[in-house]
Order: structure tokens, then sequence, then C-alpha cells
């Protein structure tokens, strides 16, 4: 392809022709015109980039040319072919038509061949000078759009912002529940409507990210010391929710914290349970009264009666001269029987003892799992058809808790199990076992299983699937409290027609766990 497009205009046909001959090397497309005239009909038809007039021509010269040039394409670049004597006519060209280049006639065919070259150039800089100014203005108009969006959008997102924060602060004093962004040194930053009732008029100004001096333990519980126990630390050490209870004035607080990560606070809850603690206990006590009363006839009438006539007599008869091994091998045996009956009453004794809520203490799971089989074996006197399995995992670790409680748990899904065998009889297991930073114990059965419908409400009180008189619906409500107040948590497995599985996961305290 040619390099550029060149017009030559000269009244003189040997000058085009020598300078076509000139230029040919260049590899330009060239076009010539003998007269102003046909070179304004070329310039339509071919729209050259550089333009070489004469200057001296009939009718139209070459100043008035190359300014018609100018005006009809003001991109190309003009060369005039001028004599010596057109000095004055060289300086009307600059003033009217801003020549690019003059050259003299004769030429200096190098110099003729550079100052064409040097025009294409210009002529392709200036293009590409007007390309830059056209990209730079499409962008500038682009930036100048950008940033009014921006704008918009920055107006749009803090006007939601603002929103979000009046509905969030109005949420926040909404709740019933007292609630505080506490910092590491147990000063509060802010707190709802709630908390500051709670706080009362300990709460003497108001709330700042300064308020050293406005300590949680002294706004709500007129403490001048942390609450024994409060997670605060422990949440913000280890960067997740962390539950505990309190114990302040009297009363009973499951208290939480969820840690703002990377902050040094965290936002702390604080639930008055106290009330809900004494309807929960007064609860358990009532179920195992009912559970206690459920049994107590099956025992009386299987073991009572004839416990003391049997242990007399069986100590008795070993005490006889002259019996042989295996009456001596029988009579132990009987005794054996009897003092394991003894055991079942002890059971049920300690089962049906008055307990208080809070009387915790470290324990054996597996003590627990084997005092709650032998209450609940004298109750399989009824079933023969049934079998109990227990599978206990050893070398399990202590627990922290109410071991009473807990063996409640384990009878009343003994006692759901059994009501969920068929007539022809079934298997029930009560195993323990641990997994990672827990322990567990599980109560199968391989009964009816329990209806999908009915899987989302079998922990919700007075909720009952039994017949009327058979049950009060309060047992797993009532389970559910007290895993949930050891700080574990409830899985149910089940499938119609193969039974269901209960597990109980409690943690391992840590302190427990690290003991030698």
């Amino acid at each position: 392809m040619p390099r550029g497009r060149l017009l030559l205009v000269d009244d003189e046909e040997y000058i085009l022709k020598s300078i076509r001959r000139v230029l040919r090397r260049g590899d330009w497309q060239i076009e010539t015109a003998s007269d102003a005239e046909e070179g304004l009909k070329a310039l339509e038809r071919f729209t050259p980039e550089v333009v070489i007039s004469d200057f001296r021509m009939p009718g139209m010269n070459g100043v008035e040319f190359l300014s018609r040039v100018k005006a009809q394409v003001p991109r190309a670049q003009r060369i005039m072919l001028t004599g010596q004597a057109d000095q004055q006519a060289i300086e009307e060209a600059i003033n009217r038509s801003e020549i690019f280049r003059f050259i003299s006639k004769p030429w200096n065919d190098s110099h003729l061949v550079l100052t064409v070259k040097s025009a294409f150039e210009q002529y392709a800089l200036q293009a590409e000078n007007e390309r830059l100014l056209r990209v730079t203005q499409q962008q500038n108009e682009e930036l100048r759009r950008l940033n009014a969006e921006l704008e918009t959008r920055v107006t749009l997102r803090t006007h939601l912002l603002s929103q979000a924060k009046r509905e969030w602060e109005l949420a926040f004093d909404s709740m019933d529940t007292p609630l505080a962004v506490v910092r590491a040194d147990y000063g509060v930053r802010r707190a709802n409507r709630a908390y500051t009732e709670l706080a009362g008029d300990r709460l003497k100004e108001p709330l700042s990210e300064e308020g050293s001096e406005q300590l949680c333990h002294k706004l709500l519980f007129d403490r001048d010391s942390p609450c024994p126990g409060c997670p605060l630390h422990e949440a913000l050490e280890t960067n997740r929710g962390t539950r505990a209870e309190i114990r302040p004035r009297g009363r009973i607080y499951a208290m939480a914290a969820y840690p703002l990560t990377g902050e040094g606070r965290a936002v702390c809850s604080y639930r008055d349970i106290t009330d809900e603690r004494e309807m929960t206990r007064r609860f358990i006590e009532t179920e195992k009264m009912a559970a206690v009363g459920q049994l107590a006839g099956g025992v009386a009438h299987e073991i009572n009666n004839p416990l003391g006539g049997i242990l007399a007599f069986a100590q008795l008869m070993k005490r006889d001269e002259g019996r042989s091994k295996e009456d001596l091998e029988s009579l132990g045996l009987i005794e054996e029987s009897a003092l394991r009956c003894k055991r079942i009453v002890e059971s049920l004794l300690k089962f049906s003892r008055h307990s208080r809520t809070d009387d915790r203490r470290t324990f054996q799971l597996n003590k627990c799992a084997e005092d709650s089989a032998v209450l609940f074996g004298a109750q399989l006197k009824s079933y023969p058809k049934v079998r109990l399995d227990l599978r206990l995992e050893p070398q399990l670790p202590e627990l922290f808790g109410d071991p009473g409680q807990l063996s409640q748990v384990m009878l009343n899904l003994l006692q759901n199990g059994l009501h969920a065998l068929p007539t022809t009889g079934g298997n029930l297991t009560l195993e323990t076992g641990r997994e990672e930073d827990r322990c567990f114990f599980r109560v199968a059965d391989t009964g009816c299983g329990i209806e999908e419908r009915y899987l989302a409400r079998i922990f919700e009180p007075s909720f009952t699937t039994k017949p009327p008189g058979q049950g009060t619906g309060l047992g797993l409500s009532i389970a559910y409290r007290i895993v949930e107040d050891h700080g574990g948590v409830f899985k149910v497995d089940t499938q119609m027609g193969e039974g269901s599985r209960f597990t109980v996961y409690i943690p391992i305290p840590l302190q427990l766990e690290r003991s030698p």
C-alpha cells in the first residue's frame, strides 16, 4: 500500500514530470493538476495529505489556491514552489496560507524528497495529535460521567448506611434482653434501653468510648470486681461466642459474649433466668415424682415384700453346718440377687431424693448410666420380651453437672423408647462414649420411629402423642432444658419402622480435661 497521498499542481508539464520522477522512490500515491481549478477538483476526489503548488499559475495563483486547500482540507500539509523574485509572495503566503515549507527553483532532489517526507510525518503527527485529543476528550467525558455516578452512589450509600444505623439502633433498643458493647477492661461503650433500665441510677453519665469508670459489673450489679465466671475474656481470647452463668445479688443470669473480630470488645447479653430456673426445677420435680410413682409399684411388688425374707433365710441357711458345696453356691447366688435388689432400691431412693437445681459436682457418666440402667431394669420385669443392652466406653473423663438430673434424662429416654416398642418386644440400648471435646450418652430403640410431622415439636412443652393418661408431654421438654443447662445439645435420628436414637452431648470442662 502507498505510504501517503500527494497532489502536485503546476502549469508547466515538464516540472510535474520532473517532480513526479524524483518522488517516485518515496512510494507515495501521486496525483497531478495543471492549474488551481483542476487542483480544487482533485481535492474532492483525492483528499491529499500533502499538496505541492507552484506560486505563479494562470488564473488563481499558488497563495490563493493553498488558502482554498487549507479551508477544504485543513490537515493537509502545504508546500510552495517559488522563484528567486517571489520573496514578497512568500511573506504573503506565510501570513495567509500557513505554508509548511518553501522549495526554491531550481530544487535539490534530496532536499525535495526530505521536505516531502517531513510533510507526511507532520501530517501523521497532526493526525495522531487529533486522535489523542479525541481520546482524551472521550476519557475526560467518561471520567466526568463516572465521577457524577460515583457521587450519586456515595450519596445513596451514605443515606442507606444512615438509615441502617437508625434501624439497628432502634432494633438494639427495642430488645427486652439487656445488651451492651463491652471492652476488654469491662468498660461499657454502648448499651440498649433494657440495659440502662437495669443499671438505673448507677448510670450517672452518657456512655462513651472513653467511659473507663462505667464498668459493666459496677453498672449492672454494683460490684467492685468482675463477676465470677464472666465469659468476656474467654470470648475475646478464643474469638468465638461464649456463654456462662453469673449469680450476682442472689439472681441467676445467662450471660453470652460475642466478640467483634479485631476490635477488642464484645456484644454481651444478660438474661435473668432466676424465675425460669425455679419453674424448671418445679417441673423437674413434678416429672420426677410422676416417674417415681410409675416405677414404685413395680419395684415394691417385685422387691420390697420378699427382700427381707430372702436375705434373712439365705444368710441363716448359709450358717447351717453340713451344707454341700452346691447348696452353698446356690445360697450365695440367692444372697447376691437379694443384694442386687437392694441396689435397685438405693438407686430409686437416690433418684427420688429432692435436689437443688444448682447442686452440681464432678461425676462419672458411666456411673450415672449404670444407676439409670439398674433403676430401669426393675420396670423391665414386666416386659420379658424387651432387652436392655448397656454399652459403656471405658476411661471417660469426669464431667461437671447434676448426675441426678442427667439420670432423669436417661430414664425419660428409656421410658419413651420402651413405649415406642411393639407388643412383640424389641431392643433398647444405652451407651456412652466420647467425641473430641465432649462426651455423650445415647438411647436407641428398635421401635416405630417418629413421624416427620412430629419431629420438630417433640421438645415442646405439653406435646405428646401418647394416649390420655399415659403422658404429660413435659418429659422431653424438661430433658431438653436439663441438657441445655449443662451446656449440652440433643441430636435425634429416627426412621419410621426402624427406631430412633437420642444422643446427648455434654462438654468436657477444660480444667477437668487437663487435670492428671
